[in-house]
């Protein structure tokens, strides 16, 4: 069977809330042991879907001591959602970063391994986070230390589990809940339905 479009996207929203990120890392133990806190894991970390960076650039301008301005470029990661970890004690960010990429219908290797490398390469410059609303008090400032996860579907092609493997990049298999299959099964009926009635009318 096919990735559906609502397949892609139920899982997006899901992994959108922190609880279900704490539950994906748990499935890949070395990032689940990157929370500062695992007592207060909730606390930890930060979940942004379809992540916002602003680039910034140092300009010289000629003149005699040398002046400098500072310009800024705001741009959406390739990278599905981002996770900050963050210190629980004093509310700010720490220097790690881990960077979800969820196979997306008709993607192949080649498109999902360029998307993190497209990352790697906009996040090689100084950045900081367009932050949720909720959490503008914490420092945005850049990471140290990225991390990708890929997650997979079982309907993924073999030769994806392969290419990353032999790229040793992590990937985790995802089975839609029955909860969600039924929902993607309804929405999908609620069109046919829509266009049924819509060629009635016509």
């Amino acid at each position: 069977m096919a990735i559906k479009r609502a397949h892609y996207e139920e899982l997006l929203a899901e992994c959108s809330n922190s609880l279900a990120a704490i539950a994906l890392l748990k499935r890949y133990r070395p990032y689940l042991e990157l929370l500062p806190s695992m007592r207060r894991p909730g606390e930890s970390l930060v979940t942004i879907p379809l992540p916002v960076i602003k680039l910034r650039n140092a300009v010289s301008l000629p003149g005699q001591s040398g002046i400098h301005t500072t310009t800024s470029e705001t741009l959406c990661l390739p990278c599905d959602i981002a996770i900050l970890m963050c210190d629980p004690e004093w509310k700010i960010k720490t220097g790690i970063e881990i960077f979800i990429f969820i196979h997306r219908p008709e993607e192949d290797f080649s498109d999902l391994l360029g998307r993190w490398r497209q990352t790697q390469v906009l996040l090689s410059r100084s950045y900081e986070w367009e932050m949720p609303l909720r959490y503008r008090h914490i420092l945005s400032e850049g990471a140290d230390s990225l991390y990708p996860l890929f997650l997979l579907f079982e309907e993924t092609p073999e030769r994806i589990r392969r290419g990353l493997r032999g790229a040793f990049l992590p990937f985790v298999t995802q089975t839609l809940s029955s909860s969600a299959e039924k929902a993607v099964e309804s929405s999908e009926s609620e069109v046919l339905w829509g266009d049924r009635e819509a060629g009635a009318s016509d």
